[in-house]
């Protein structure tokens, strides 16, 4: 592994959907985005929904991810997310109609209305038809 590179594992519960010596990765934490290269000060905080920015060499991969925990050292991130997705991977018919269910929600103000479970709900549709923009795989 070269000085510049470090390994980035992203974890969900079903796989391991990202394993690679990378130079930078960017994501969104509780306390706001971060970007992470190599020997980063250790470092261990809550993930939110958002987008992930993977640089390895001259490539740039996005994906959507969910809540989770990161763990920084200086030679290694690693992601434990309950759920990653590639743009190819998002359904963006199923996303916007999750939008617009959290967003009637919101709107209802109901009494039995979860806000806390429905704002995160938003937030992931969002986050996943942000992502499914960067698709260029072949459907």
């Amino acid at each position: 592994m070269a000085n510049n590179k470090f390994l980035l594992q992203v974890v969900t519960p079903e796989r391991i959907f990202y394993e690679d010596d990378v130079e930078r990765v960017e994501f969104k934490t509780s306390e706001g985005d971060i970007g992470v290269y190599a020997n980063h000060i250790p470092l261990t905080t809550p993930v939110v929904s958002g987008m992930m920015v993977i640089k390895n060499d001259s490539k740039v991969e996005k994906a959507a991810i969910h809540k989770g925990f990161v763990e920084i050292t200086p030679e290694k991130v690693t992601i434990l997310t309950d759920a990653a997705e590639w743009p190819h991977e998002i359904d963006i018919k199923r996303a916007e109609e999750a939008k617009l269910r959290a967003e009637r929600r919101l709107k209802a103000d109901k009494a039995e209305l979860n806000e806390i479970r429905t704002k995160a709900a938003l937030a992931r549709s969002v986050v996943r038809i942000e992502v499914s923009k960067y698709d260029d795989s072949d459907k």
